[in-house]
């Protein structure tokens, strides 16, 4: 089948990657057309995804055009510009179309998560989130991982499913698209924290607890929300929290670690290639909490850290002197 892929970033040339290695025709649409033409003549993102050979079957464009009569399209944009991308793509894609959201956030402006955004801006019904634990550079060098695929439609998550799966990346699917998207975003918010504890080098006592903690404030949000509590067990909530928080090629993390050490988040993300989905996201589910009144203690933190200039040891120490409470 014909599939592209909207957004060149490490996760989106991933993502062309196993398509193409599953045997679909892709497309891969580039923002940055600079970037293209040596992109095609090497076959590498050297922005991005250095070091990792695109197929030849993967068709490189900058013209949204490309991506016409693609029967799945995936959208790997960051969040805060994922409207703006599927206002620009949204007349080549048809309504037939299973149209999948690999971002992981949650809209600043309007608090929409992506498949809202999608719902809004394309005529098709049949909307897909994916998530879960997927560090795009250890996938593109062919080491085994597994991921979730969400919608409403069953034959629509089966479709994404079916053109992914392989032997070394494994897909399931869930009907929960509100947990599933939640999951994936929300986590980047706690990354963010987890780096701040390493920075500091408060010890794996207590980035365990920023875990455990973080996933239960992520569920009482998702549940308020319409999700089902037992999602954030899987894949997209804590398989995915447990790789962010842990990994070193995680970008919250990154920011979370470097903010711990004392260099001010503006310069910290000019440096960065790719987009962290947490800084933003920590605003807005801060929002989200306090619109649902729900209480999101560590994310209440992260922001005041991020947005207010809070020292990041006095924010952990509230954390810890909080009011007792059971768990």
């Amino acid at each position: 089948m014909k599939v592209s892929v909207i957004g060149a970033g490490a996760w989106g040339t991933t993502l062309s990657i196993l398509l193409a290695e599953k045997g679909q025709r892709v497309t891969l649409w580039v923002y940055e057309k600079e970037l293209v033409p040596e992109m095609q003549e090497f076959r590498e993102n050297r922005r991005f995804l250095p070091g990792f050979q695109l197929p030849e079957t993967v068709e490189i464009s900058a013209e949204i055009q490309a991506v016409k009569d693609s029967e799945i399209c995936f959208f790997a944009v960051p969040t805060q510009f994922l409207r703006a991308i599927t206002k620009l793509s949204a007349k080549n894609i048809g309504p037939s179309a299973v149209v999948v959201s690999a971002s992981k956030g949650i809209e600043e402006r309007s608090l929409n998560l992506p498949l809202e955004i999608l719902r809004e801006e394309l005529e098709s019904d049949k909307l897909c989130a994916l998530s879960g634990p997927n560090l795009s550079s250890e996938i593109a060098r062919g080491l085994p991982a597994a991921t979730v695929v969400a919608s409403e439609k069953k034959e629509a998550a089966r479709a994404v499913q079916e053109s992914l799966m392989l032997e070394r990346f494994r897909v399931y699917t869930n009907t929960d698209v509100i947990g599933v998207q939640l999951g994936g975003a929300l986590k980047n918010v706690i990354a963010i924290a987890a780096g701040v504890a390493d920075g500091l080098n408060l010890g794996d006592n207590a980035k365990a607890g920023l875990m455990i903690r973080g996933i239960a404030e992520i569920t009482r949000l998702g549940v308020a929300l319409g999700a089902k509590a037992e999602t954030f067990a899987g894949l997209s909530g804590m398989g995915d929290l447990i790789t962010t928080c842990s990994s070193r090629l995680s970008r919250n993390h990154f920011v979370g670690e470097q903010i711990a050490r004392g260099r001010k988040l503006d310069d910290v993300l000019r440096e960065m290639k790719d987009v962290a989905e947490g800084v933003p996201t920590a605003a807005a589910a801060r929002a989200l909490g306090r619109q649902n009144q729900v209480a999101l203690p560590i994310t209440e933190e992260v922001y005041q850290v991020l947005y207010r200039g809070k020292d990041p040891y006095r924010a952990l120490t509230d954390l810890m002197t909080r009011s007792a409470t059971s768990e």
